[in-house]
């Protein structure tokens, strides 16, 4: 028994719908985890930075000290020399200690620059460092948010698709024969991009032009394909012909 076209038009136009509603539903459930996975990558990348910028300040850190440590023996040997002045007798001598502690003069107050240098780049890195510190715990407290809504979101997703999916079984199955076998090859071919409504007299999936034949033939409830994109196609909602207009045809 053949079923109106206006009804056969009713569960081409519900599978459409049902199945581009699977799409995005899956489409939604693929990519929460995507986008947890980018902000968890996101935080790995700003946790790596904020390790770099902790182990070069450490290492600006120790180096800063080395020098201090070098300038205070140097200071120390100044001194020392200094005392060594007023033992020595012989001018040589005293000449030697002097061209010595300039020297030493002279080496402290390179390293004395060079220290200064130093902690201005330690004050740098420093703000660096809390600046990275603030990054990482923004990029961690955003990716638990995501990951949060994610877990709260995904057990509803799977559960619109689970319904979804029942009610597509069963309108699928209500299909008339003719119907269903090529519904079921376009459907495994092209899956929601299968069908497609007449909107005037084109196509509602390529746009292309309906010959008038073919839209009569749809409204007569026969199976008919787009001669451009392959689609099966049916009447969008304010085009399906009514009881009257189904009894004069």
């Amino acid at each position: 028994m053949s079923l109106p076209s206006n009804v056969t038009t009713d569960m081409l136009r519900r599978l459409h719908h049902v199945r581009e509603q699977l799409r995005d539903l899956n489409e939604r459930l693929e990519r929460g985890p995507r986008i947890s996975k980018a902000h968890e990558a996101n935080l790995a990348r700003l946790e790596a930075e904020f390790a770099e910028a902790q182990a070069k300040a450490r290492d600006l850190r120790v180096k800063t000290d080395e020098k201090q440590v070098l300038l205070k023996s140097g200071e120390a040997n100044v001194e020392r020399r200094r005392r060594q002045l007023r033992e020595v007798n012989d001018n040589p001598s005293y000449q030697a200690l002097l061209d010595q502690i300039a020297a030493d003069q002279m080496a402290n107050s390179v390293l004395e620059d060079e220290i200064l240098e130093s902690m201005e780049k330690l004050d740098r890195f420093a703000a660096k460092v809390k600046e990275a510190n603030q990054a990482v715990a923004r990029s961690r407290a955003e990716a638990a948010k995501v990951r949060r809504e994610w877990e709260q979101e995904a057990p509803s997703i799977r559960g619109d698709i689970e319904r979804l999916e029942a009610e597509l079984r069963q309108v699928e199955a209500d299909l008339p024969g003719d119907f269903r076998d090529l519904y079921g090859r376009l459907t495994r071919a092209k899956g929601s991009d299968a069908l497609a409504a007449i909107f005037g007299e084109f196509c509602g999936g390529c746009n292309q032009h309906v010959p008038l034949n073919m839209v009569n033939a749809v409204m007569l409830g026969k199976p008919v394909c787009c001669k451009s994109c392959g689609r099966l196609l049916y009447l969008e909602e304010d085009q399906t012909p009514s009881k009257e207009e189904e009894a004069r045809q």
